[in-house]
């Protein structure tokens, strides 16, 4: 018998990770005896490891994805025209002066981000053109089938990593007062376990340096987790997903030149939210960095939050099949994107020098950042959707946090799937 490598001894780790992943969701259930259902655990576990395997070992599907990056250079490309436009060299355009060390000139806010609003216009105008509502409606059914969930949700699970967690259930507003408790919390999960179209993009953008093909990895990271978010909430909170969905949509436009103007509108909001975001928590950990400071220092190192995030996730990325001697570098950004956001763990994770996380750790971390379970984002799906049924407020409040929880297990159950692949 030969010996077994390390790279075998790491799939194991993540093949563990996995197990206990689902055993920790089914642990937190509000129904152990009714949760646990082995038809629903190998449906969700064959349907990711199938996607993973499909879209990462098959040579032909792994090259389509990564020719996706053209996709990426064209929309930046055509990004650039425009800031360069309106805000001349911070935009991107030429400088009219010497610059002497151009690798400062970049701008996050004039030539990153408003890939933000062409994504959230082009969604609109695909979606007014009805070229995304058939590919929503295509993953809804087939959820339905796999996972025997309801219309109504299958459809807002669906849209949600094309829409957002905000705009899905819009798509099913009529149907969000007689969703089941259980059929709520999917809905929730879903949104905090994926990332938006919106948002795909820039997020590809900030990571290609560190990952090639991410824009190909983080709409697969999103494909994959959709079952793992289905399965994840089923368990913790147990119940009949079978409400009936109709045609109906109250995501509508009059015109093209509505779809564009309103997704531009909708995209400004959340361009600015972003950089007021970015600004006020690069601040804030700055500021408690330096309260740190006065603290003695720790083997030789200062001790720092980003430290601190590293060795409270440390177990929870060892699941995920990093090496122990990887663990507290990729705690830290767990952590970060967990506490703050996953834009800024993922600019984080594109800056690290290289040698501290492997390409393999690297690519987990990836998919199990995938997801906006963040404790902001919490917050705005407990004011979104209490808008929309202010009738189950207090229901919404208690499942959007507990959503927390089980979004970062289903985003981190892709990330050990990832693991488990021999060419990782």
């Amino acid at each position: 018998m030969g010996r077994i490598t390390d790279m075998t001894w790491l799939q194991l780790q993540s093949a563990f990770g996995l197990s206990v992943l689902v055993l920790v969701a089914w642990a937190l259930s509000e129904n152990r005896r009714k949760a646990f259902s082995w038809r629903l655990v190998l449906m969700a576990l064959a349907l990711q490891i199938g996607i993973a395997a499909v879209l990462l070992e098959i040579p032909f599907a792994r090259n389509a994805l990564y020719q996706l990056n053209r996709v990426v250079d064209a929309l930046s490309s055509a990004t650039t025209a425009g800031t360069s436009f309106v805000f001349g060299y911070i935009g991107g355009g030429a400088a009219p002066f010497d610059v002497a060390k151009p690798q400062n000139m970049g701008s996050l806010a004039f030539q990153a981000l408003p890939l933000i609003l062409v994504m959230s216009a082009l969604s609109a105008l695909l979606w007014h053109w009805r070229i995304l509502p058939v590919i929503v409606r295509g993953f809804a059914y087939v959820l339905q089938k796999t996972m025997g969930i309801g219309g109504a949700v299958g459809l807002g699970a669906a849209s949600t990593i094309f829409l957002g967690m905000i705009e899905a259930p819009l798509l099913i507003r009529p149907y969000l007062a007689q969703l089941t408790r259980s059929e709520l919390f999917i809905l929730f999960t879903v949104g905090l376990s994926t990332v938006a179209g919106t948002v795909m993009v820039l997020y590809a953008t900030v990571l290609e340096p560190a990952v090639p093909g991410a824009l190909g990895h983080i709409l697969v990271a999103s494909f994959i987790s959709l079952p793992a978010a289905i399965l994840t909430a089923r368990l913790m909170v147990p119940g009949e997903p079978t409400t009936p969905a109709h045609a109906h949509s109250e995501v509508s436009y009059r015109s093209s030149m509505d779809a564009i103007a309103r997704g531009t509108e909708d995209g400004l909001k959340l361009y600015l939210g972003i950089i007021a975001m970015l600004i006020v928590m690069v601040a804030l950990v700055a500021l408690a960095n330096l309260l740190l400071a006065g603290m003695p220092s720790l083997n030789g190192a200062p001790i720092t939050v980003e430290r601190i995030f590293g060795w409270l996730f440390w177990p929870v990325v060892w699941l995920y099949g990093i090496p122990a001697s990887e663990a507290a570098d990729a705690g830290a950004l767990l952590g970060t994107k967990t506490i703050l956001n996953e834009f800024i763990a993922y600019l984080k994770l594109s800056a690290l020098p290289d040698g501290v996380l492997s390409v393999r750790s690297r690519l987990i971390m990836l998919y199990a950042m995938c997801g906006f379970a963040n404790l902001g984002s919490v917050g705005i799906l407990i004011a979104a959707i209490s808008g929309m049924v202010p009738e189950r407020r207090g229901e919404v409040v208690e499942l959007a946090l507990k959503a927390l929880i089980s979004g970062t297990i289903a985003s981190g159950m892709t990330g050990a799937v990832v693991g488990l692949l021999p060419s990782q």
